[in-house]
């Protein structure tokens, strides 16, 4: 089975900025990606994923996410779950607001009082979330007051770890007359390769098993998989240099 990146946990923000509250789910997504969670998460871009960035796409769909939104409309869920998934967690700030008692959250872009209590809530409810996702057991004891008041404080230009660079391959190959991006396939090839597999339609089979693990395949699709994957395995072979 092909050795794919750590698995770590994507974090995509509401990107509303007519609310309030869409301001505090960038500040607590930044939050978690810079200073809760660093090294076990990484930002999704929601206009990206949307315009259909291959690499965002393809982590939702590979790893787990955490959809952050302001209101109840869940943009970012619904988006999530439309072209990659089901979030596995899902945040709403209002709802965390109501829970805890914060209300009159104002500021678009400076956020009040109630803003940064709302921040803070929300960054530490994400952080919980990738814990779980990841089977984390850390140590929670006085995590309250060593975050307090630094939430809000992150800067709007800070930089986040993108999950287009996340290490996740995708090869784009025709289907009969769909083009479909297969997650992993590279790293698949280059096994077979260094295994000294010559292509065939034995080998094209052996492929489908091993894409089936990371990707969907309709069963009335597989010949047209078999078929297209003999040929793009080929032509890796070709490009790396090996003899066919």
């Amino acid at each position: 089975m092909p050795s794919l990146p750590k698995k770590k946990v994507g974090i995509v923000a509401c990107s509303g900025e007519e609310l309030a509250a869409g301001t505090v789910t960038r500040l607590a997504a930044l939050d978690v990606l810079e200073r809760l969670r660093p090294g076990d998460t990484v930002a999704i871009c929601l206009p990206l994923f949307l315009a259909g960035g291959k690499g965002d796409r393809a982590f939702a769909r590979f790893y787990p996410t955490v959809a952050v939104d302001g209101c109840e409309k869940r943009c970012a869920a619904r988006a999530t779950e439309m072209y990659s998934g089901k979030p596995a967690a899902s945040v709403v700030v209002t709802e965390i607001a109501e829970e805890q008692g914060i209300g009159g959250i104002e500021g678009r872009r400076r956020l009040n009082e109630a803003g940064r209590r709302a921040v803070t809530a929300t960054a530490e409810r994400i952080a919980d979330h990738v814990d779980d996702l990841l089977g984390a057991a850390r140590d929670r004891t006085g995590s309250t007051q060593a975050r307090e008041g630094s939430a809000s404080e992150v800067p709007a230009t800070a930089a986040a770890t993108c999950s287009c660079g996340s290490g996740i391959p995708v090869r784009d190959v025709m289907i009969g007359a769909r083009q479909v991006n297969l997650l992993a396939l590279p790293l698949i090839f280059e096994q077979f390769r260094q295994a000294g597999k010559a292509p065939s339609d034995a080998t094209a089979r052996e492929i489908l098993e091993v894409v089936r693990i990371y990707n969907p395949v309709p069963r009335e699709t597989e010949p047209a998989y078999v078929l297209a994957l003999l040929q793009e395995y080929v032509r890796f072979l070709v490009e790396k240099g090996a003899t066919t």
